[in-house]
């Protein structure tokens, strides 16, 4: 999602610094603010690409497993083992899947 955002503002930044370059080479600054508009943009795609969601919760449907001691499959600061309850068809209790690691 964040390269996809990224890559639309940059994009949009590029294309508006191509319309509205002057053609002419005049002494005015009429198109002063397409300098704007690229430093505008980098601000814009950089804020975009370091923000972070601030809550790391278990993935829907699994609950974290704190005593599961084998260490992370992947270098990934955040990340946590998980499992899912498992019920039969009544939706008794049976027991739990096996763990999974998730990396947000």
């Amino acid at each position: 999602m964040k390269k996809t955002i990224f890559a639309l503002a940059a994009a949009a930044t590029i294309a508006v610094g191509t319309l509205a370059a002057p053609t002419t080479a005049d002494a005015r600054c009429t198109g002063c603010w397409v300098g704007g508009a690229f430093i505008g943009g980098a601000l814009l795609g950089g804020a975009i690409a370091n923000s972070a969601p601030g809550y790391y919760g278990p993935a829907p449907g699994y609950e974290v497993y704190p005593n599961y001691y084998a260490g992370p499959p992947v270098g990934c600061p955040g990340g946590y083992w998980a499992r899912r309850p498992l019920t039969d068809g009544y939706g008794n209790f049976v027991g739990y899947s096996k763990p999974r690691y998730f990396c947000p």
